[in-house]
Order: structure tokens, then C-alpha cells, then sequence
């Protein structure tokens, strides 16, 4: 996930000189290299750069840093005056972030305007405007639990995520400093306690989130909190650091360094973060702060000190604002298929970010923060504030509302209406995707962005449990007192059959019972998901099959993705995979139970709706063909070999969404978007498809 460089530590007075956390003392161009240091890594990363994987720590770098200088500077005017001005405090924050901060906001808005996908404009619409309220955090965090929205494109927005981490830290930050120090009578050792206390109990919750839920551990405010606490309980001891004798305090540095290093080469998306992981680089960071808080000549300042990464440290919060959108939109705008850019053309797009960072400083951020106009009057800056954000609101609410025009030709057939219509669904469905309309149709249902944004009651209800979850959820639907019952068994590509199970249920009377789980297959067999073992997914199959044997139902409609690798992939990928699924098929039979075994679905080329948004009357274009479509032909064999031998109906659904004469598998049939993404049915279009799949399962359900 893409990380962000918290505004607070960012550009020096138009000077270019850092300012001191220590009042009249002299500045610390060691935490403007430090800077330098951090946002390379990060966008080093971001780049592509595989040598820096680990890069994304750079935020926690930029974290503990900023921690440490606001705490100095609310230190400073308490020991001062004994008190805090908030509104003063505020104002500054303001004249700091809101002016750049507002600008690539509106630029952002603009370039996705034009050349993201039409048909999340909506979304990214959404996107800035809590960037803007700095809350756009909880927005990711939330999109990162819906299983449905993982593989989704990043946001431009995304990096504003650590920005609002920091905001909310001060927006309490300021009066707890100030309750604390009043209590303990300007005593710092029990203001540093309470902050150690605080700094324990979020660094907990991380590691905690971390294993239960990565999106809310990585984006949110409680569990990041600690890493701006360790800066500024850092504060508190600065005396005692500055008598520090050079040779400790210069290994401390080097030390300190290292380890930054260390995490940003060594860790990759695979780790854990923050979680633990995330000692090694903020402990560093703070070995760095610690050490240069006495000054010595051969410690890491003479590194960091060196005049290009102070002048790189100086504008670290305008370029880290402008590379991400550039990454993320210029792909798009240069007519990159993919979207994406190689690591040549992202490292040319980070230094064009950085020409914009020297640009914004000069002519936006400084003038607008040093302008006398505003020297002393907290009042003007915050209304100034207000204006911005009130300006940021505005376009967004207009960019969702004057969406670009999506070009569209002639209504086609209701799909679903045709269908339940039809003698015979599967031939009526045989001539429709053979007649798949070549331009989106006007009466498409529901329109692009809503194929997106659909999610079914199995979703909605959170019975498709995430990867951290081991038992299954007590979900019925249907007729719950219903003496026919169907379970349906699987990971997400069996979550997608919902709709159309839960149409047949509804019309038979059937009570419908789901047990899915993100990404976990249906076979006998642990698989890798996030780089690990995915033995909460063992854990979780075995309880659902327990439940299944307890339930004694008349049908249970397997199905799993074709996607996904074994921890320990064996020289004969068939015989394992159809072991797998024979140990599962044989649990399930046990009971007498009748099993249908329901091949996953073709893919799409890529994502299909992004694809139609761009070539509206070209759907060709975006069309996937057999046997590309087909994602693990093996697979596929491996579940009839396992059926075969354990008496297991196989429902082969390939016909049924590509045209089986020619192999032709089209985006859009009739009036219905096929894919959701770039694997995953439409909820219309399986719900479209009930009629198509119950013969064999009234079949099946009926049977004596």
C-alpha cells in the first residue's frame, strides 16, 4: 500500500533552511537530510525500484520526525508562557498544508477528470473530498476490508492518507500536551509516563489490527499514533540527550541510519506493517533524532547535513504531494494500456514531481505562508483555511455531479427479462452473446460506476467472511423454516452465484445457507495469500464442513477461483489439485449430501468496466477470447477428475459467458455488464442467469 509524508515535516522558509525544534539554537540540518532520506525512499519505491521495496517506511521516518519538532515547538511556548494558544497553533497548521495541499487537489481532480476511468470518477470524486476534510483514511481503510475492491486501481488520492493520520494526532495532541503538563505541574517525567502509556497502547492496537484487520492497521490514526508519541516523547529528554559525549552520540546516528536502511531494503509487500515490523524504522528514526541532539563531527549529520539533501529535505512535502498523482494519472494520459508505468517513465514523472515541488514552494507555499498578512493573525489563516477547503468541496461535488460523458449507442435486449422469458434460457442466451452489442448500450443495468459500487446481501450482511476469520457466520436466507435446503461452499467466485441462488431460493422456497471466505478454494489444500500460509483458511474450511455434515442439506454448490498457488506446489499440479478437491468432495458426500461442483467462471481482459468506460463504442476491444479467458485450465480438469471419482455433478459455466462457437467472451450481454472487475460476475449478470442454472439444481434439490 502507498505511503505518504506527513505535511508537518516538510519545507524550510524560503531560505531553504530548516527551522529549529530548539528555538534560538541552531537549525538541525540533520532532520532536513533525514527528510531527504525518507521521501526518496518512498518515492524510490512508488517508482517501482525494486531494491527499495521496503520504501513505504519513509512515512514512518516523516512520522516521528514531525512528532518530534511539533513537540519541541508546544514545549517551547508552554515552558514559556504556561499555556497553549490552539487557535495559533491551528493557524499555523493551516498556512502550512492547506495552500499546496489544495492545489494538487484540484490538479488531481482535473487530470482524473480527464483521463481516469469515467467510470470511477465518482469515487475519486469522493476521494478528494476527504482528502480535504483530512479523513481520507478511514475511506481507504473501509474500500481495503471490501474484499471486492482490493484489486481496484489506487486511488491519485491515496497518498493523502498519512497527512490525515497526522491532523487527527493534532487535533487532540495540542490540548493532552496541555492538560498533562498542567497536572503534572510543568514536571516532565509525568507528562513523558502518560505519553509513554498512550504510545504502548497504540503500538499494541497495531500489532493487533495488523493480524485482524492490515487496512485499518496501516491507514488508521490509533494505531499510527505511536509512531508521531515516540517523537514526541523523544522531546521531553532533549536536555539530558545534548550532554550526550560524541562518542556515543555518533554511533547512535549510524546506527540509526542503518536501520532506516535496513527496513526499506529488506522489508516488500509481503511484510506484515505496520505491526511490529514497524520498530525497525521508527526506532531508528529516533536513534538519528537522539543522537543529533548532540551534535558530534563524525556522527551521521555529517551525511545527512550535506547541502543537496537538505535542499531535497526542503521540499519533501510538495514533491511527495505532486509524484503521486503524476504516477498515477500520466501512465494514463500517454495512452499506457495497462495504466502503469515503468520504472524509466516513473523515475522521468517523480522528477518532473519534483520540478512541481520547487514551483509550488516558491510560488504558492512560502508567499502564502509568510505573507504579512497573516503574520500574527491566526484569525485570517483560518479563515483562509476554511476558504480552501471550502474550494476543494466545491469541485469535487462538481466533478461528481458533471461526471464525463461516457458515449453510448441503442438499447439492447433486458437480459434478465429475456431470459426468464425464454423456452429454453441456455439457447436464448447462446444467440445473445453471439449478438453482443459492439457499443454500450443506452439502457445498460445498472450503469458502469453502479457495476462497481453493487454488492450483494451476502456482502452487505459481512457473510462472506474476510481472510483473518476461522469460524463460519450463522447467515440464512430463502425460506429459513424450508425443509430443502442449499448450501453454497467456496471463496468469492462463489459468492459472486449468490444473486442467482438466492432468486432460485426465494422462487422455490429453499432455505440458502452461504459459507465463503475471501480467496479460500474449496479444495483440500493450503495455499499462499499475502505471502503467507493461509491456514486460516484451513481452519475455516474444516468448521464449514462440520456445519455442512450438521445441517444435512440436499445440495451444496461448490465453487472457487482458479487463482491461487499451494504453499508446497508438487512436480504434478493435477494429481495435487485433484487430491484437494477429492478430500473436500468426499467430506461433503459423507453425510449423503448431494455436491455440484461449479467450475469457476472465464476472466475477463484486464478490467472490463474500466475497459468500457474508455471504449464505449469499441466494446470489441475489451472482449477476452477462449482459452485466454480460462484462468488454470488444470484446475478446471482437477475438479472433474475429483468429481468423477467421488460422484460430484460438475456445472460447467463457460457457455454461459462465452459464445461457445466462436469463443467469444463479451463485456457487455444485452443490457448487462458481464464483470464486475477483472474476475468476479456482475451482480445482474449472475442474477440474470438463475433461469440458465436451475434445471440442473432443481434437478439435484428435488431428486429423491
Amino acid at each position: 500500500m502507498p505511503s505518504t509524508i506527513p505535511a508537518e515535516t516538510r519545507t524550510a522558509p524560503a531560505s531553504g533552511r530548516p527551522p529549529s525544534p530548539q528555538g534560538g539554537h541552531a537549525p538541525r540540518l540533520d532532520i532536513q537530510g533525514l527528510r531527504a532520506v525518507a521521501v526518496g525512499l518512498v518515492v524510490l519505491s512508488h517508482a517501482g525500484v525494486t531494491q527499495v521495496s521496503g520504501g513505504y517506511i519513509g512515512v514512518d521516518v516523516f512520522f516521528v520526525i514531525s512528532g518530534f519538532l511539533i513537540t519541541s515547538l508546544l514545549l517551547r511556548e508552554l515552558t514559556t508562557t504556561g499555556r497553549v494558544s490552539v487557535r495559533s497553533f491551528y493557524a499555523r497548521r493551516v498556512l502550512r498544508l492547506l495552500p499546496a495541499s489544495s492545489l494538487v487537489i484540484a490538479a488531481t481532480l482535473a487530470g482524473a477528470w480527464l483521463f481516469l476511468s469515467k467510470a470511477r470518477l465518482a469515487e475519486y470524486a469522493g476521494d478528494a473530498l476527504a482528502s480535504a476534510l483530512y479523513a481520507v483514511n478511514f475511506r481507504l481503510a473501509a474500500a481495503g476490508t471490501d474484499y471486492l475492491a482490493r484489486n481496484s486501481p489506487p486511488s491519485p488520492f491515496q497518498h493523502f492518507w498519512s497527512l490525515a493520520v497526522e491532523e487527527q494526532f493534532y487535533l487532540v495532541w495540542p490540548l493532552l500536551l496541555l492538560l498533562a503538563w498542567r497536572v503534572a505541574r510543568g514536571r516532565r517525567r509525568p507528562v513523558a509516563m502518560l505519553l509513554g502509556a498512550l504510545c504502548l497502547g497504540s503500538f499494541a492496537a497495531g500489532v493487533l489490527m495488523t493480524n485482524a484487520s492490515a487496512p485499518w492497521a496501516y491507514f488508521g490514526s490509533l494505531t499510527r499514533a505511536w509512531e508521531l508519541g515516540a517523537g514526541a516523547l523523544l522531546t521531553l529528554g532533549t536536555g539530558r540527550l545534548a550532554r550526550l559525549p560524541a562518542a556515543l552520540a555518533a554511533p547512535l546516528t549510524w546506527l540509526g541510519l542503518a536501520c532506516v536502511t535496513l527496513a526499506a531494503v529488506r522489508y516488500d509487500d509481503g511484510t506484515p506493517f505496520p505491526g511490529y515490523h514497524a520498530l525497525l524504522p521508527v526506532a531508528g528514526t529516533v536513534l538519528v533524532l537522539a543522537g543529533g541532539c548532540a551534535p558530534a563531527p563524525h556522527g551521521a549529520g555529517w551525511l545527512l547535513g550535506r547541502r543537496p539533501l537538505v535542499w531535497l529535505g526542503g521540499l519533501s512535502y510538495g514533491w511527495y504531494l505532486w509524484h503521486w498523482p503524476l504516477l498515477v494519472i500520466a501512465p494514463a494520459a500517454l495512452g499506457r494500456a495497462d495504466g502503469t508505468a515503468g520504472v524509466p517513465l516513473a523515475l522521468g514523472l517523480c522528477a518532473a514531481a519534483l520540478g512541481l515541488a520547487w514551483l509550488t514552494l516558491r510560488l504558492v507555499e512560502n508567499p502564502v505562508r509568510f505573507h504579512r498578512a497573516f503574520r500574527r493573525r491566526p484569525r485570517r489563516a483560518l479563515v483562509l483555511g476554511a476558504a480552501l477547503t471550502a474550494g476543494a468541496w466545491a469541485l469535487s461535488l462538481t466533478a461528481a455531479a458533471v461526471p464525463p460523458t461516457i458515449e453510448v449507442g441503442g438499447p439492447a435486449p433486458a437480459l434478465a427479462q429475456a431470459l426468464s422469458a425464454a423456452p429454453d434460457p441456455e439457447a436464448r442466451l447462446t444467440g445473445l452473446l453471439a449478438s453482443a452489442p459492439t457499443a454500450l448500450p443506452g439502457n445498460l443495468a445498472p450503469s458502469l460506476p453502479e457495476v462497481k459500487s453493487s454488492r450483494s446481501a451476502v456482502y452487505r450482511d459481512g457473510c462472506h467472511v474476510d481472510r483473518a476469520a476461522t469460524g463460519t457466520r450463522p447467515c440464512v436466507y430463502g425460506d429459513p423454516a424450508s425443509s430443502r435446503t442449499v448450501v453454497l461452499f467456496g471463496d468469492s467466485h462463489a459468492a459472486q452465484w449468490f444473486p442467482a441462488l438466492q432468486r432460485l431460493a426465494t422462487t422455490r422456497g429453499w432455505k440458502l445457507v452461504p459459507l465463503t471466505k475471501a480467496s479460500c478454494k474449496v479444495a483440500d489444500l493450503t495455499t499462499v495469500y499475502d505471502h503467507k500460509p493461509y491456514t486460516a483458511c484451513d481452519t475455516w474450511r474444516s468448521d464449514a464442513v462440520a456445519r455442512i455434515r450438521a445441517l444435512r442439506p440436499d445440495l451444496v454448490v461448490a465453487s472457487s477461483s482458479d487463482a491461487g498457488d499451494p504453499v508446497r506446489p508438487a512436480a504434478d499440479p493435477l494429481r495435487q489439485w485433484t487430491t484437494g478437491f477429492e478430500s473436500t468432495f468426499r467430506d461433503l458426500r459423507a453425510s449423503g449430501t448431494r455436491v455440484a461442483a461449479l467450475l469457476d467462471t472465464p476472466w475477463p481482459k484486464g478490467d472490463p468496466v474500466d475497459c468500457a468506460a474508455r471504449n464505449s463504442l469499441q466494446l470489441h476491444a475489451c472482449a477476452n477470447h477462449l482459452p485466454d479467458a480460462i484462468h488454470d485450465a488444470t484446475r478446471g480438469r482437477a475438479v472433474r477428475a475429483a468429481a468423477s471419482a467421488t460422484d460430484t455433478t460438475v456445472i460447467d459455466p463457460t457457455p454461459w459467458v462465452c459464445a461457445p462457437r466462436t469463443g467469444f467472451c463479451p463485456v457487455v450481454v444485452g443490457d448487462t455488464a458481464v464483470h464486475r472487475d477483472d474476475s468476479h460476475l456482475s451482480e445482474a449478470y449472475a442474477a440474470a442467469l438463475a433461469p440458465v442454472l436451475a434445471p440442473t439444481l432443481y434437478r439435484l434439490v428435488d431428486a429423491p
